[in-house]
């Protein structure tokens, strides 16, 4: 790398530099924790908003079920013009039933009171277990949305991770450049091992690019998770390593894996309730309904002009019980054939279900498993890859070793590195989705 390429670049990653720190510190900046973004992400998400309107939504519709019971009352009035009205005839003579070119008018007053409706109190027991899926639905979205910001956490801690090995690396090839620069000047080392130098920095560059790239990326997505604006920065100092220890300690045995709380399958019994619940309230089709009907009518009839004030008025009142018993309709039948069917694929879905988050429940604890065998070796890994930088560095030094000794080491440390921190990250995304599936919150 000439003097005048390398300027360019250290102008170009001076300009990043400042622009990237120019935006951050212009940004409001919000320290964040694990907790504290589940705790924002629980408060200010959309979604959780809808859920816990929903449960209010069925308590309204709660009361407008037991309102059904109360009695219902309604006001009418009608005005009509006869042009010529009805007459009856019979053997004694024919008779009108008013007057023809003349105005009736009729107010009346209607209570209703229900005095046995079977389908009413179905409904009622009908909303309760509304209620109780809406309630469960809610803490199913609390659930997913907390395994989605903690991966979404994690993700974070893997990417800002990534780009501290990535720039190390980076700094390590450019130590490495001026090392080799160096010699070549003094005339110890050929040009060859100054062009790969020079390949083994430039080729660092991108990674790093990508790799602050990466951590925007996820800051943005924990933003969305968490309800927040976009013009706020949040800063994590946690790592992935501070995870090492829980990984060592945890052991979780496939006999403790209980779907009891699993939010799935409790609203797939739920909903086996309400068909339950349907099921009776079709049974109410062919029971008998009573109800208590009182009227009051005052009414005015066979009037010739329009002065109200003139009318000749009447009343009337009745008090009518009124039974209904249903003989025979055959779409009753039909619609408890078709609650029948719906009840059999719901527990046919409920065992399929079942059988999947057993699976996948069994796969997450694999993940977990192999992810904690990994790491000892994956550290060892590490501490062999630094050490064995050290050696190529010095024997390249001495003249015994090769640039292409010394790249190869530099890359083997970047990449366990690598493998290293993304082990945790696997291991913490299945624990999030082992939690998930078995409904712990």
């Amino acid at each position: 790398m000439n003097r005048k390429m390398r300027l360019k670049t250290v102008t170009a990653m001076l300009v990043l530099f400042a622009t990237l720190t120019f935006a951050q510190e212009s940004k409001p900046k919000m320290n964040l924790t694990l907790d504290r973004a589940v705790e924002l992400a629980l408060s200010e998400n959309p979604t959780i908003k809808v859920a816990e309107q929903e449960i209010q939504l069925k308590e309204v519709s709660k009361k407008e079920a037991w309102q059904n019971l109360l009695p219902s009352v309604t006001l009418d009035g009608t005005i009509s013009y006869n042009i010529k009205v009805a007459e009856i005839k019979t053997s004694m003579g024919s008779f009108k039933m008013g007057m023809d070119d003349s105005n009736t008018w009729n107010g009346a007053i209607n209570v209703s009171l229900p005095l046995y409706a079977p389908a009413a109190y179905r409904t009622i027991t009908m909303t309760k277990r509304d209620i109780e899926l809406a309630v469960e639905k809610s803490r199913g979205s609390k659930i997913d949305l907390i395994n989605q910001v903690t991966k979404a956490f994690y993700q974070l801690m893997l990417a800002q991770d990534s780009y501290e090995v990535l720039m190390q690396n980076y700094k390590q090839a450019e130590l490495n450049y001026d090392i080799v620069k160096a010699k070549f000047e003094q005339g110890s080392v050929s040009e060859y091992d100054k062009i790969s130098s020079e390949v083994q920095l430039r080729s660092a560059w991108p990674n790093v690019v990508s790799g602050q790239n990466a951590v925007e990326l996820a800051k943005l997505q924990l933003k969305v998770l968490m309800g927040i604006t976009a013009d706020v920065d949040i800063v994590t100092d946690d790592k992935l390593i501070n995870y090492e220890n829980e990984m060592q300690k945890t052991t979780i045995e496939a006999s403790n894996l209980s779907l009891d709380n699993n939010s799935t399958l409790r609203q797939i019994d739920l909903n086996g309730e309400l068909l339950n619940q349907t099921r009776k309230m079709l049974k109410t089709n062919f029971h008998p309904t009573i109800a208590l009907v009182g009227s009051y009518q005052y009414q005015s009839m066979s009037n010739t002009n329009w002065e109200i004030n003139n009318y000749n008025w009447s009343n009337a009142s009745s008090l009518t019980l009124s039974l209904s018993i249903p003989l025979f309709k055959a779409s009753n039948f039909t619609k408890l054939k078709s609650n029948k069917i719906q009840q059999w694929q719901l527990a046919e879905n409920r065992l399929n279900t079942e059988r999947m988050l057993r699976m996948q429940a069994q796969s997450y604890l694999d993940n977990m498993t192999a992810s904690a065998e990994q790491l000892q070796s994956n550290k060892q890994a590490v501490e062999l890859a630094k050490k064995g930088l050290q050696i190529s560095q010095k024997r390249y030094d001495v003249g015994k070793g090769t640039i292409l000794e010394l790249n190869n080491s530099q890359v083997s440390l970047t990449n366990v590195q690598l493998t290293y921190n993304n082990s945790i990250y696997e291991y913490l995304v299945a624990k999030s989705e082992l939690n998930t599936v078995l409904g712990k919150e």
